[in-house]
């Protein structure tokens, strides 16, 4: 029973991924606008990752290879990036509103 409990809801997950993928794109597509702003996004998040790889150090300390401590590095700057992004844009937001 447990067995086609597992199958059933990776039948759904796999479903509610291709549905949460394929109505924003669908609506996209009547927009060409919105497709701007996607491929905006996602350029500015592929410069952040290649600038974040670029700039990650490659020591290995134990059974992991030079490769993957290089993309563990990139993943973690590109995170602090971000993060720092969304702060700085969320701090900035709320300093616009209070000298309205």
């Amino acid at each position: 029973m447990i067995d086609v409990g597992l199958f059933l809801a990776y039948i759904l997950a796999g479903v509610c991924a291709l549905a949460a993928i394929g109505m924003p794109l669908a609506k996209a597509f009547g927009d060409p606008q919105s497709l701007k702003k996607i491929g905006t996004g996602v350029g500015v998040v592929v410069v952040v990752f290649i600038i974040s790889y670029v700039i990650a150090d490659g020591t290995v300390y134990k059974e992991y290879s030079a490769g993957t401590a290089k993309m563990v590095g990139a993943g973690l700057i590109t995170m602090y990036i971000l993060a720092f992004l969304a702060i700085g844009g969320i701090v900035f937001t709320e300093i616009q509103k209070m000298l309205e």
